[in-house]
């Protein structure tokens, strides 16, 4: 069975969603991805200086930010999942790659919550909520490879060849 590949290239709603050609998920995603990794270098600043509280204090919120993030870069690639026609490959790998955003998303709430128990961020990062950031990352690096899949490789929310070769005419 084949579906029109021309349906997941249009938005379900260009106010929320982008426009066609010109989606809003990939511009979204890089608030998370910035935070995070960004709370990483943090995390592993705080187990080499001298006085790790402000990097470790700097990591918990750089992670809250990155959870707000990816719940809104979430609600915009959800619409961008309901115009892929369901039961195509496309479809699939963006269920998997739904779902393994939603969990690293999770993951670091919880590692918001873990780092918050008790006396908060005082000290460098535990060893645990270090491990369990970096984890998150490497998953979220996966479900990235995914999402460049479904618009390079499938062509999802991308213009179509006609409207792409407008760029390469003098």
């Amino acid at each position: 069975m084949t579906s029109d590949p021309q349906q997941a290239k249009r938005p379900v709603s260009a106010l929320l969603a982008g426009p066609y050609g010109h989606p809003f998920h990939p511009i979204l995603v890089t608030v998370p991805i910035g935070a995070w990794v960004a709370s990483l270098v943090f995390d592993i600043g705080s187990r080499v200086v001298d006085d790790p509280d402000f990097l470790a204090e700097g990591a918990l919120w750089l992670i809250a930010i990155g959870v707000l993030g990816a719940l809104a870069a979430a609600a915009i690639g959800f619409l961008d999942l309901l115009a892929i026609p369901s039961g195509t490959r496309a479809f699939r790998t963006g269920l998997l790659h739904m779902s393994l955003n939603l969990a690293v998303t999770v993951a670091f709430a919880i590692d918001f919550l873990w780092r918050r128990a008790g006396d908060g961020a005082h000290g460098p990062v535990a060893l645990g909520p270090l491990l369990l950031s970096a984890a998150s990352l490497a998953a979220l690096s996966v479900s990235g490879f995914l999402g460049g899949k479904l618009a390079y490789h499938y062509g999802v929310r991308v213009a179509d060849e006609a409207s792409q070769a407008a760029g390469f005419q003098r």
